[in-house]
């Protein structure tokens, strides 16, 4: 790379890393989750410094004021014909990573079809011990942990058990929004499609100070609605989680047994667990990180999210989360059948907000819209099945293109905005669009340059 491309996508890089995270919050401290008004006399109002806003403000206009990009489109010409060329050049971006000390601990994969290419882990899953992440050192998922609820109620609905548009009111006959009409017209499929009309992680301050699930649940019926049932998009947690509910009265046994005994046993996923004891029972665990001095810190994971299972409770390991995704690629129709994806992954509900998110979002997605459990983009024209997560202490994000069956994990621990610029410069390498160093990575000058052209349309 010239020094002047590599002086504009510095640029790009450092706006990349102050503003971009993982777009799926289940609980990071750092983000301003939406609590109702409803919630004011609990002692959820929040007081904001005078500095704090003038940064928020200053962070504002700095957004604004970023020139309008014009997205690529992709040539399917220009498609690598050798994806396990991209996934070595992705493990040189992680030794990049690995030196630059921008992360406490970090797994990844690439997988293609139903063949890993890249497995590995960097730095530690335990700063204090120095204890080395592995492929089978086991993170907190946070919302990705969202699909396999999706996929479990589907399984469910081959079985007869349940219906895509099953109400909630029916099958949990306690439950009520403010608006009655609103209660009985609320679906399965509206939960795990973010549409229950209420405003966005409604409660999720709430239960970040240790109140209980269920009663935080009884309590939206003191939300005002946003929108009526199904009309607008509102990302939850809470309200979510109730698929676990329903699951239960379907069954008549607890959702994370389903989860074990449908999905994480069949597809071989045995590091795959529920809930903080399981996750500090794993041999080799990830701590949570922060930033302490010129290293990082590690401290107690949180009980919070665990709480509300379905939205964001699962263990799992990047050897796990490789199978996982060969299986939403299509490899385990034993499992997750052809239809059943098609399903899962069907366009449900605009979610304009992401094309305004981290500059990658920005530079790439023509369309963003919620599926289930699946946020799905036109990434230049291709379709883009993602999820990221974050919780006090770990990220993690999964994609993949459909058409090619070329996708990626990658989970750390600890709250760095670096990784997530490395999956949209994969897919870029993969698909031959403009190179753009999302993440602000070191690249040598005279580093080979493969898979920005050839194929035709293979991979």
């Amino acid at each position: 790379m010239s020094s002047t491309p590599r002086v504009l996508v510095s640029l790009v890089a450092a706006i990349a890393v102050a503003l971009s995270a993982p777009g799926d919050a289940a609980g990071a401290s750092k983000k301003a989750h939406a609590a109702p008004r409803a919630a004011s006399s609990t002692g959820a109002k929040r007081s904001v410094s005078k500095a704090a806003s003038r940064k928020a403000v200053h962070a504002t206009r700095s957004r604004r004021s970023l020139p309008a990009i014009a997205i690529p489109v992709v040539d399917p010409g220009a498609v690598a014909h050798d994806a396990a060329a991209i996934a070595r050049e992705f493990d040189g971006w992680l030794d990049e990573v690995d030196r630059s000390g921008g992360v406490a601990g970090l797994a990844a994969a690439v997988v293609k079809d139903d063949r890993v290419l890249l497995e590995r882990g960097i730095g530690v899953a335990d700063w204090s011990t120095g204890e080395p992440v592995t492929t089978e050192t086991v993170f907190r998922l946070a919302s990705l942990s969202k699909a396999f609820a999706a996929a479990l109620t589907g399984l469910l609905v081959e079985e007869g058990r349940l219906h895509w548009d099953t109400k909630v009111a029916d099958a949990l006959p306690s439950f009520t929004l403010a608006d009655v009409e609103d209660t009985q017209r609320l679906t399965v499929q509206d939960i795990l499609s973010h549409r229950v009309g209420l405003p966005h992680n409604t409660y999720d301050r709430l239960l970040e100070q240790d109140e209980p699930y269920e009663l935080l649940v009884d309590r939206l019926k003191d939300v005002p609605m946003a929108c009526p049932v199904g009309a607008c998009y509102g990302y939850q947690n809470i309200a979510f989680s109730m698929i676990g509910d329903v699951v239960f009265a379907a069954t008549g046994d607890f959702y994370y047994h389903q989860v074990e005994k449908r999905i994480f046993h069949p597809l071989g996923m045995t590091g795959a667990t529920y809930g903080r004891d399981a996750l500090e029972s794993s041999k080799s665990w990830a701590r949570p990180h922060h930033h302490a001095g010129t290293g990082w810190a590690s401290f107690v994971p949180s009980e919070a999210y665990y709480r509300v299972a379905p939205a964001a409770g699962v263990n799992a390991s990047v050897r796990d989360i490789e199978q996982w995704l060969i299986a939403q690629m299509g490899g385990r129709p034993d499992v997750l059948s052809p239809a059943l994806l098609e399903t899962l992954h069907k366009p449900l509900v605009d979610t304009d907000r992401e094309l305004r998110g981290s500059p990658w979002k920005r530079g790439r997605l023509k369309e963003a819209q919620y599926a289930l459990g699946w946020r799905i983009y036109d990434y230049a024209g291709e379709t883009l099945i993602f999820h990221a997560g974050a919780v006090q202490g770990y990220r993690a994000m999964i994609a993949f293109l459909p058409r090619y069956r070329f996708g990626a994990v990658m989970l750390w621990n600890c709250e760095s905005g670096l990784p997530a610029g490395l999956m949209p410069m994969l897919f870029d390498r993969y698909l031959g669009l403009p190179e753009v160093n999302w993440a602000g990575i070191d690249r040598d000058d005279d580093a080979t340059d493969v898979g920005s052209g050839g194929g035709s349309g293979g991979g």
